[in-house]
């Protein structure tokens, strides 16, 4: 019941922080799977990029699936791509040139075993570099202020928009994650936010960026293809506390699905009358992710090892495509 997008994020009730402090319990993200056996849509982009400004507590990683697995961090990258001024693209292919120029990107990265990757993919991150593909899907100043307008020009309307920028673009899993202004909404204070200082300020600003997302995928004769999740870590408790606001509670929450040439306009599941628990038609985080395999060609019996050598499956416990989005 804490803040960590785990068990969500890798589709896996096993995923979950352990009392030895790794998170998911080596078990990778959703992303970090489709990065490793479905890649980019485009060879020049990555499979998994995250948008989110507090990275740890926002995005989930690879886990013991390795470090050449993890998300990609957009917000960090956006700009980098372009060559320096004076170095052209003959230079950079240059082996000993190419070391000299990522140079520049080893002192400000983090210290999470992002340069481990980098040298596990210096040959693809220089492909990136000179091929322009990248710096071309981060290039927001390429959208016109009309459709910038319509997405919202706050945090989690840009990351949507430049979530839609990076499909268009090739990268195959795009995670969204807003600065919402307020950490929680336990209550209407300065720390918490609630529901009236809270989610009333932000509801219409996911909203807008939410059915733009959509409209615009729709638009560009993307959506059939783009399979889009918006959901949380957890519910929230069904009666308003004394502060005006409302607790976690994991027993039952609800999301929104669209796209990936699936069945539209339809409600899956039921809760009862008070929001407390779920009444039928429960979908489990296992089943979202063999729903979200499934609809990129992943094969739901597939394994990846672990450092001890062992096969783990991608699909935990059980899970199955939730039948009315088939």
């Amino acid at each position: 019941s804490n803040h960590t997008p785990i068990t969500m994020q890798a589709g896996n009730p096993l995923a979950r922080r352990t009392n030895d402090g790794r998170d998911g319990g080596g078990y990778p993200s959703m992303g970090s799977v489709v990065a490793k056996f479905r890649g980019g849509n485009d060879v020049d982009m990555p499979g998994f990029v995250g948008l989110a400004k507090s990275w740890t507590s926002d995005v989930y990683g690879a886990g013991e699936m390795g470090p050449a697995h993890e998300p990609v961090k957009g917000l960090e990258l956006t700009g980098r791509f372009a060559l320096p001024k004076g170095i052209a693209a003959a230079r950079l292919a240059d082996r000993a040139g190419l070391r000299q120029e990522f140079d520049r990107f080893r002192k400000d990265l983090d210290q999470r075993n992002t340069l481990d990757r980098l040298d596990q993919n210096q040959q693809r991150a220089y492909q990136m570099v000179v091929s322009g593909k990248v710096q071309k899907a981060f290039d927001m100043s390429r959208e016109d202020a009309v459709t910038r307008d319509a997405y919202g020009r706050c945090s989690v309307g840009e990351k949507a928009l430049l979530a839609r920028r990076l499909v268009e673009h090739g990268v195959t899993f795009v995670l969204v994650s807003g600065a919402w202004g307020y950490f929680d909404h336990h209550g209407d204070d300065v720390r918490w936010g609630g529901i009236s200082k809270g989610l009333a300020p932000l509801s219409p600003k996911v909203d807008r960026a939410m059915a733009t997302l959509v409209t615009d995928l729709e638009t560009r004769g993307l959506l059939d293809d783009t399979f889009v999740m918006m959901m949380g870590e957890f519910g929230r408790t069904p009666k308003i506390n004394e502060k005006a606001g409302r607790h976690h509670w994991t027993k039952v929450m609800s999301m929104v699905v669209a796209g990936g040439g699936m069945p539209a306009g339809q409600v899956i599941g039921e809760s009862d009358r008070n929001g407390s628990s779920v009444k039928a038609g429960a979908v489990r985080p296992q089943d979202l992710a063999a729903t979200t395999f499934r609809h990129l060609g992943i094969g739901l019996d597939t394994h990846w090892t672990n450092r001890r050598g062992r096969p783990i499956p991608i699909v935990t416990e059980g899970g199955r495509p939730v039948p009315e989005l088939l």
